[in-house]
């Protein structure tokens, strides 16, 4: 496995473990803020995976 692979599905996991966290902060208002900023940020690292590279 290369680096880059290996490094994709740390962030797969992350996003798994974020949605996770989101569904059992259901009723608390700041663990579901934090919860749902920990998912965004997620995705934000996971961005260059799917931008075009010349």
């Amino acid at each position: 496995m290369n680096d880059n692979l290996l490094n994709f599905i740390g962030w797969i996991l992350f996003v798994i473990s974020s949605l996770c966290f989101i569904i059992s902060s259901i009723g608390n208002f700041w663990a579901m803020g934090g919860s749902i900023f920990f998912f965004l940020a997620c995705i934000v690292f996971l961005i260059p995976y799917f931008k075009k590279r010349n």
